[in-house]
């Protein structure tokens, strides 16, 4: 498809066009198999330290299911406007799962508006507390409920062996964040993103620039592509879909674990393709009351902790009354920190 000839970028939003080398591939096969751990633990951890961003490949989710996900995820987004209304995020108080407008999320609200739609959801919890309880999930949809269960256990399984690889590359025990994780907060979303048209500037883009607030992220994104990653340099990366491969990013937890030597990386989504783009993003986070604190081996005399601990479910919510309108409206506070100490 062409694009319209009266689009008019601005060239702060434009990718540069680079191989895939520069975001690297890691075959994950050896640490789902445990024939060889350490070697992918420390790629990961390489990675984790330059980049923040790495492929993965061999990840042991079928395809099948994964075209499901996105099967199921045209059909919520094809709903009629007032069915995701009766789903909205406003509704399901402090669980915040549900239906996201247009407009509703905004992660860099100082500088751009975020021209996407979105679906959270997670593990159905009967007790409604911050970030748990029942999911708000649409009607006449035959199998998204299965289908979605089904993809988040198996998001849980291989975030939760990323996240022991991440240990080990650190020289910690390979269950140590796991012991963290016993009940973590998790977020699986489904994003819509409309292609833009016309002249565009960094007032409204797909999403803005920012970090993610938890452990772990693995996104799944159709090949419509559009994600772009900051380098040390400051320039914006094209990262786009690999045939067979997730995105993994690490988020600002990790970074606080690793004083800093590992870094929760800058990322955008801007759709310029003409296209509408999808994608599947899991988020794995720490218990609610996971103390988060710089690990004993990255840092000494010489290089003292930057953090001060908080918690998990103190950081993620401060990050959310940032960026969700209707969290700020409803007159929320938060007694968290988590700034540099």
């Amino acid at each position: 498809m062409s694009l319209d000839s009266t689009l008019k970028i601005d060239t702060r939003l434009e990718g540069k066009r680079i191989s895939f080398s520069q975001i690297p591939v890691v075959d994950i096969g050896p640490l789902l198999d445990g024939s060889d751990s350490e070697k992918v633990a420390k790629e990961i951890g390489h990675i984790c330290e330059n980049v923040g961003f790495l492929y993965v490949r061999n990840h042991g989710i079928p395809g099948q299911l994964i075209e499901d996900m996105y099967r199921f995820t045209r059909a919520f987004f094809a709903l009629p406007e007032e069915e995701k209304e009766r789903l909205n995020i406003v509704r399901s108080g402090p669980t915040l799962r549900g239906d996201i407008p247009f407009y509703g999320e905004n992660v860099d609200p100082d500088k751009t508006r975020d021209y996407k739609e979105a679906f959270d959801y997670a593990a159905h919890e009967e007790e409604v507390s911050p970030f748990f309880g029942p999911n708000q999930m649409p009607e006449g949809l035959q199998g998204v409920k299965e289908t979605m269960e089904q993809y988040l256990s198996a998001m849980m399984v291989l975030g939760h062996k990323l996240m022991s690889a991440v240990a080990l590359s650190l020289d910690l025990p390979q269950n140590y964040f796991g012991a963290l994780q016993k009940k973590p907060i998790t977020i699986q979303r489904l994003l819509h993103y409309p292609p833009q048209e016309g002249e565009i500037s960094q007032a409204e883009i797909g999403i803005g620039a920012h970090t993610d607030y938890g452990a772990l992220t693995i996104l799944s994104q159709d090949e419509v592509g559009g994600l772009q990653v900051q380098n040390h340099e400051g320039e914006w990366i094209s990262a786009p879909p690999l045939e067979g491969c997730f995105i993994v990013n690490i988020g600002d937890l990790v970074q606080t674990f690793t004083n800093d030597r590992y870094i929760s990386t800058m990322h955008r989504v801007i759709n310029t393709s003409g296209r509408e783009r999808y994608s599947v993003p899991f988020f794995m986070d720490l218990d609610y009351d996971a103390v988060v604190e710089v690990v004993e081996t990255c840092k000494s005399k010489d290089n003292p902790p930057r953090y001060t601990p908080y918690t998990c479910g103190q950081h993620k919510f401060k990050r959310f009354l940032d960026s969700y309108a209707h969290l700020s409206a409803q007159g929320h506070r938060d007694s968290g920190k988590g700034e540099a100490g």
